[in-house]
């Protein structure tokens, strides 16, 4: 049998560690050593190094030469700001596509958002993945590159939050609604009333997302409300539950 080659290993070893903290299985103060993954994830130290320093790129970790990684807190103040950049770039895509005949561009997006109740998706990991590719969609319609390479670093940083946007079947619901009504408004190049759908709709996710995040943290910690803002006390090893 061939090894599995280290690239592999420091993939697998990434996605584990940042599904961990998406879910809450990590959390905000939660420190641990590369020794202690490595054990956990049955690995050597080097894939597992390769994959703590790249989730710290993204702003998920942060590494001191004494006490290890640590989860770093979450920062809704610059989640307000990433929204409200996103917010920026979306409306200047919306108007463009409302003064440019975009119908062929958008025809995918209509093909998933246009269809009646019965035909939506329930399934809350595909919706989630499908709202990313409709807002993508809409950058990318308009044929700015630039606009497209920072939409996609904006929704790599909120991803962490947003897909929990997904945990409540309400809120899928809302998705299908205000994605139809702001497609059918971009198609009828009503500008004005498109930008107001767009902007609501995304002021509403970051308000859902904050406070079910808030909600998950409380809950991780144990119902402890003043957790949610306090760092671990202790150096943790990954959980079991992380290796299932």
């Amino acid at each position: 049998m061939k090894p599995v080659p280290a690239q592999n290993l420091a993939e697998a070893a990434y996605s584990r560690l940042k599904r961990d903290v998406f879910e809450f299985r990590l959390l905000p103060g939660d420190r641990f050593t590369e020794n202690e993954v490595a054990r956990e994830l049955g690995m050597s130290r080097t894939p597992v190094r390769e994959a703590l320093t790249r989730l710290a790129q993204e702003g998920h970790l942060s590494v001191a030469a004494r006490s290890g990684w640590t989860v770093k807190p979450l920062d809704f103040a610059l989640f307000d700001q990433l929204y409200d950049t996103r917010i920026v770039l979306e409306l200047a895509a919306v108007r463009r596509l409302c003064e440019q005949e975009s119908a062929d561009a958008l025809a995918p997006l209509r093909d998933v958002w246009l269809v009646a109740p019965g035909a939506r998706l329930t399934d809350e990991r595909k919706v989630a993945i499908l709202d990313e590719q409709f807002h993508a969609l809409l950058i990318n319609a308009t044929g700015n590159t630039v606009m497209a390479q920072m939409h996609q670093e904006v929704t790599e940083r909120i991803r962490i939050i947003r897909r929990l946007d997904f945990t409540d079947a309400g809120r899928v619901v809302a998705t299908y609604e205000e994605h139809a009504q702001l497609l059918r408004s971009i198609l009828r190049r009503k500008v004005d009333h498109a930008c107001l759908l767009l902007k609501s709709h995304i002021e509403s996710s970051k308000q859902a997302v904050r406070k079910i995040t808030l909600h998950r943290l409380f809950m991780a910690r144990g119902g402890d409300a003043a957790a949610l803002t306090r760092p671990a006390a202790q150096a943790v090893v990954v959980p079991a539950q992380a290796r299932a």
